[in-house]
């Protein structure tokens, strides 16, 4: 039986994101404004959003996260997210994938979030 390989040391586990796409910080605007019900700060500031690809035709890809496999919202939140991105001007798709690799952690919050959440 063959295994997977082993990712290469140092390799990133997240996808880099199209920061340098002219919709980007609308994208990124537009998920701050989704938050986790149970906790009271956005799911961008939580690090719950791995990945933010958008395609030369606009098309945009998020892969996310969540606080936990068992989250009530679980099969909500990634609608959510598309329903937030998918009014941009210019957007022509919202495709949004759930990943559990790597799995979330609360080194992942920005530090606002953990300020707001009374870790700083």
């Amino acid at each position: 039986m063959s295994q997977a390989p082993e990712p290469l040391e140092g390799a990133p586990l997240i996808a880099p994101s199209t920061t340098d796409h002219p919709l980007y910080d609308q994208v990124v605007e537009a998920c701050r404004t989704v938050y986790d019900p149970e906790i009271p700060v956005n799911i961008y500031e939580l690090g719950l959003v791995y990945t933010i690809d958008i395609s030369s035709e606009n098309d945009v890809k998020i892969i996310m996260s969540l606080t936990a496999p068992g989250c009530p919202v679980a099969g909500e939140m990634p609608g959510w997210l598309a329903e937030a991105i998918e009014p941009i001007p210019g957007v022509r798709h919202v495709d949004v994938d759930l990943t559990w690799e790597p799995p979330w952690g609360m080194e992942m919050m920005s530090d606002e979030a953990r300020l707001e959440l009374g870790f700083m």
